[in-house]
């Protein structure tokens, strides 16, 4: 199963992959380790990462492509893998469809978190404050403003995808603020009809 998951920052795409991985035995892939571990490694691309950063650059969606095109030739990931952080743009998306087609493969599905982002925002600030009183230093990711920034972000670069993979028949939602078992089962519900569908 290839599958990516979107939503914004906060919804929890992070608990579930890690519940992902542990059903289906697939690698959660983020774009920032691999990017790190190929730089690491000395590879081909991540060589060419290695010189963009090094020289203050953004690395460009052809390499990201490339480091993603390495990394699923790997062992763990024959089987399948979660996209983590990765496409974030319609641009990105395409590349990633032209990537895959080469290789003979296809996404298995995207699913969406469907949030209220003002409760997000709230509990962000929330955790902050909780964190604060207990004598504990606060992520900068978790300060509202650089949360409230994270979003806006996210609505003008990755949100686009959501039209993007439903025009393509791929696209499927899950509502993001259930309680976490509850957003757990229809995940599974979904991700099984996938397994069975390749399986029959």
């Amino acid at each position: 199963m290839r599958i990516i998951l979107l939503g914004p920052p906060g919804a929890g795409k992070g608990t579930q992959s890690e519940r992902i991985v542990a059903r289906f035995g697939i690698p959660q892939l983020s774009t920032g380790d691999m990017l790190r571990a190929a730089v690491a490694a000395g590879t081909p691309v991540g060589l060419q990462a290695k010189a963009v950063m090094e020289s203050g650059g953004l690395v460009s969606d052809a390499i990201v492509v490339g480091i993603v095109a390495d990394r699923i030739e790997e062992a763990d990931a024959r089987g399948g893998f979660i996209l983590d952080g990765f496409p974030r743009t319609v641009e990105q998306a395409k590349a990633l469809d032209v990537m895959l087609d080469e290789k003979g493969l296809h996404l298995s599905t995207v699913i969406e978190f469907k949030v209220d982002e003002k409760v997000l925002v709230g509990r962000i600030a929330k955790r902050a404050e909780e964190t604060a009183a207990r004598g504990q230093p606060v992520r900068k990711d978790d300060t509202p403003e650089v949360f409230a920034s994270r979003l806006e972000a996210y609505r003008i670069q990755t949100a686009p995808l959501s039209a993007y993979y439903e025009r393509a028949g791929m696209l499927q939602t899950v509502d993001g603020m259930a309680p976490i078992d509850a957003v757990t089962d229809s995940l599974m519900t979904i991700l099984e009809s996938h397994r069975e569908g390749v399986a029959s």
